[in-house]
């Protein structure tokens, strides 16, 4: 695993041990951020689930103004720092230890997002969690875009009742990137 594009380019990432984080390829990694290299120079990027931090980091490394980082297992939370500080993003990064929906709520009033990324544990619903929350949350705009990645039988049924709508969809062969936005 490592940084693809930008300032921070082939420095290699660490990642925890275990299937507890299911880091995203590089390839799929190299897909995302093709689609996203427009928005990415000095976005602020939120990147929740964060797992070893490395899509926040490369938003970074392709010149996001700032990343936020949230994760809430200790394991993944001293692999992200250790990312942090290896690549020395450590003034463009804040990494958040907490679960992701207390997070949220904690940055009400403060920055909009340009960009949220979500990468959540498959199959135990917290996308639909993390949407209602921030559905109503201060932390995003019209503008914002959202990113799930998600397993490709993940149901989104409830997207248009929060508000959302799904601006792109990118299957892969055993995930996807639903790109939302939501309508205020």
């Amino acid at each position: 695993m490592r940084i693809i594009a930008g300032s921070a380019r082939s420095l290699p990432l660490k990642t925890i041990e275990g299937l507890d984080t299911r880091p995203t390829t590089d390839r799929i990694k190299e897909t995302l951020f093709n689609m996203l290299n427009p928005e990415i120079p000095g976005c602020l990027f939120l990147d929740l689930f964060a797992g070893s931090g490395q899509i926040g980091l490369e938003a970074v490394s392709r010149g996001a103004q700032k990343a936020v980082f949230v994760e809430n297992n200790k394991k993944a939370v001293s692999c992200i720092q250790e990312n942090i500080d290896f690549t020395r993003f450590t003034e463009q990064s804040t990494l958040l230890h907490m679960d992701v929906v207390s997070a949220i709520r904690r940055m009400e009033g403060k920055d909009v997002f340009d960009i949220i990324f979500m990468d959540p544990p498959y199959k135990k619903g917290l996308e639909e969690e993390v949407l209602r929350t921030l559905a109503d949350s201060s932390i995003i705009d019209e503008d914002t875009l959202i990113i799930v990645e998600a397993s490709l039988d993940t149901e989104f049924s409830y997207l248009a009742e929060l508000g959302y709508r799904v601006t792109k969809e990118k299957r892969y062969k055993t995930n996807m990137h639903v790109f939302l936005k939501h309508d205020l």
